[in-house]
């Protein structure tokens, strides 16, 4: 009898992660292209970038202190850039970059990100 709770516990979780996939893509489709705009990240954790975009969004994070370092803990790093800027439509061939220091440091003054 377990087993049987178990796996129909398991079959509806599956159809629960399918209709939250299918509502997801659905509410996709219906925002047509240059209706998502891009959020300001500006002076925010990296993280807050990942949870805030869609995850089909192509994403190019940098260290702009110039010390060209690796960034592998998102929670460490505050955003100092971003392009394109805040408001801007976003669309499935945009990719968002985002220039970062670890959290603790100031912004380098007038950084810029090279558009691509």
């Amino acid at each position: 009898m377990r087993r049987a709770a178990a796996v129909g516990a398991g079959a509806l979780l599956a159809l629960a992660a399918v209709a939250a996939t299918s509502a997801e893509e659905a509410s996709g489709a219906a925002d047509g292209p240059g209706e998502r705009t891009v959020p300001d990240f500006l002076g925010l954790g990296l993280w807050r970038v990942f949870t805030r975009l869609d995850r089909r969004t192509r994403l190019d994070v940098h260290d702009v202190s110039g010390r060209d370092r690796r960034v592998l803990w998102p929670s460490r790093w505050q955003v100092c850039t971003q392009y394109p800027e805040a408001g801007a439509d976003l669309d499935r061939r945009t990719t968002v970059m985002i220039g970062v220091v670890r959290r603790g440091e100031t912004c380098p003054p007038r950084v810029r990100t090279a558009r691509r």
